[in-house]
């Protein structure tokens, strides 16, 4: 099989390993010519993955035609900003229908869409056979290393979901299917806001049980909002939804979690993205579930919470406190 990532970030060149691991030929669209340089002679990609020696079989280009005309499937694996823009000109170079999956955990800014819908709002029809989302609990600076990792291909599309276990699957990567594409999605991009309070949490010192307290309510409100978007909620207590919250919210690997641990530490917001010089998706995507909150009548106030930190200059104390002295419920009165 030839494949096509689209992104030289830390994620779409752990995933190149993995298929170049299971025999097929990989090429890697790197945007900066420099990262595409020293993927091809030095075989590494310092600024993403540190002290790791890629396969000299992983090739890469700077440009977004070649790659796009060289993969029977293309991975994207941009940043939510950029989806769009790249899926233009994706769409400019397809000549024929091919499967495209992503990895991408957040939601449209503006439009409020989830990527597979951006995808399929850009890529005219007939060049597109199917779209899918690879998500799970899964940090690129693990999978490099080649340690065990399990995550899940949502599609709608079976011969998608067949292909993508075929292209990842091996003695360290495990591929589950689940057709619920709303779901995995949703999980996937809400998980960032959780994480960004457990990272608060963290940065206060206010210790575990006030994390495992966020990361279990949190799930309720991926949930809730999931299933008022059409999501299976069983999907949320697999490796789209708990699994990949729980690596997100606990590990130091977490973009989400050190921007969290940043701004509880007093940091700005500005200045905890400025210190981690990469994206971390949930400060954005907060933005987005609150609207979308707000239009579908959602109960969100962990949401609410982290939403008013982070874009209203609230208090971060008041912020707990808020959450601590809310009138009292029953624990499973989800919806």
């Amino acid at each position: 099989m030839k494949i096509s990532v689209i992104g030289s970030g830390s994620w779409g060149t752990a995933l190149s390993q993995a298929i170049i691991d299971n025999g097929h030929k990989v090429l890697i669209y790197a945007r900066d010519n420099n990262t595409c340089n020293e993927i091809n002679t030095k075989h590494t990609n310092n600024r993403y993955l540190k002290n790791i020696k890629l396969p000299e079989e992983l090739k890469a280009t700077n440009s977004l035609k070649e790659a796009v005309c060289f993969g029977d499937i293309l991975i994207i694996a941009v940043p939510t900003k950029a989806m769009r823009e790249v899926c233009t000109e994706i769409n400019n170079y397809l000549t024929e229908e091919k499967f495209i999956i992503h990895v991408s955990k957040g939601l449209e800014v503006n439009t409020n869409l989830r990527m597979s819908e951006v995808i399929e709002e850009v890529i005219y029809s007939d060049k597109l056979k199917g779209v899918g989302v690879l998500s799970g609990p899964s940090h690129a600076e693990e999978l490099i290393l080649r340690h065990p990792t399990v995550v899940a291909i949502a599609s709608k599309n079976d011969e998608l979901n067949k292909l993508a276990q075929q292209a990842f699957q091996n003695k360290y990567f495990r591929i589950y299917v689940n057709k619920d594409i709303i779901g995995v999605e949703i999980g996937g991009a809400l998980k960032n806001i959780i994480a960004v309070g457990c990272g608060i949490i963290d940065g206060l010192g206010l210790g575990d049980n006030a994390k495992a307290a966020l990361i279990t309510r949190g799930l309720i409100e991926i949930t809730r909002m999931g299933k008022k978007l059409g999501a299976n909620e069983l999907t949320f207590l697999g490796l789209g939804g708990i699994g990949d919250l729980v690596v997100t919210c606990t590990s130091v690997h977490s973009r989400n979690y050190n921007c969290g641990l940043l701004i509880g530490k007093g940091y700005t917001l500005e200045e905890a993205i400025n210190k981690l010089d990469m994206v971390a998706e949930g400060v954005r995507t907060t933005k987005v579930c609150h609207l979308l909150a707000k239009e579908n009548d959602i109960y969100m106030p962990i949401t609410e919470n982290i939403y008013k930190v982070l874009y209203e200059k609230l208090n971060i104390h008041d912020g707990v406190e808020n959450l601590m002295t809310r009138l009292t419920t029953e624990e499973l009165n989800y919806f």
